[in-house]
């Protein structure tokens, strides 16, 4: 068993309803990554989901506590300034710790880090996500552009396995289709595993001690639609993966 900890995978959506004359608004909360969790929880993984509005007060704030409840993080579409500018610091001018180190020194201890692509990961929409521009960037098996950096896929792209590993085993048939993914730059020294409309879908490395990897598609819908979180792969890929970053399979 892994114990998984995933980080953001949330969002608040407030709406303008405009009728004529008058207008109203409205609000809702939205709690994604079920199928992941699901998925790993099925194949006898701990999960604990800490939603975007969670992470600054339930992240721990050291290395050592956070090796102490997980063996694998997982940064799913949030950006670098939900970690990076806590209540204390953005409202108030006080110093706080700062969370990506946190995570920067979690893998380096032996920890496995993935980071899963979406509109708040790597660049992200208008760049905005930001992590090339911290210590995660050292971490990652991946470069990550100075730009928005997504791929739009509108009418579908199949990935395609391209290398053997133990994270792709059992994965040997064709995979659905994806409707997007972040472009990303594989690093010297790491490995990609497959592709998908001619850029980097999945990488795997190393940091330190830990292993790290990059899963630049969604997780959930929207670039992952519903033929690919139903795909029997689907479980297979992912449970490979944080078995592999835990440290449970060798490679």
């Amino acid at each position: 068993m892994t114990r998984i900890l995933l980080l953001g995978e949330s969002w608040f959506v407030h709406s303008i309803h405009q009728k004529g004359f008058d207008s109203f608004t409205t609000s809702e909360f939205t709690l994604g990554g079920a199928e992941f969790s699901a998925a790993l929880r099925a194949a006898g993984h701990e999960v604990t989901h800490l939603p975007c509005h969670e992470i600054v007060g339930g992240l721990p704030a050291t290395a050592e506590a956070l090796r102490e409840i997980a063996d694998v993080v997982v940064i799913s579409d949030v950006g670098a300034n939900t970690f990076q500018l806590p209540t204390a610091t953005f409202v108030r001018s006080e110093t706080s710790i700062d969370l990506i180190e946190v995570l920067r020194a979690f893998t380096e201890l032996g920890g496995g880090l993935l980071m899963a692509g979406g509109y708040m990961t790597f660049s992200g929409i208008d760049a905005k996500a930001r992590w090339g521009r911290t210590a995660l960037a050292e971490v990652l098996p991946v470069g990550v552009l100075d730009r928005d950096d997504r791929v739009e896929l509108a009418s579908g792209a199949v990935p395609v396995t391209s290398a053997a590993h133990p994270v792709t085993t059992g994965l040997e048939g064709e995979w659905p289709a994806l409707l997007g993914l972040n472009e990303v730059t594989v690093k010297e020294g790491s490995t990609e595993l497959a592709r998908c409309g001619g850029h980097p879908l999945l990488v795997v490395g190393g940091y330190g001690a830990g292993r790290t990897a990059a899963f630049t598609s969604d997780i959930a819908p929207h670039w992952a639609p519903p033929g690919f979180v139903e795909w029997p792969g689907y479980g297979t890929l992912f449970d490979n993966l944080v078995r592999w970053l835990g440290g449970e399979v060798r490679a």
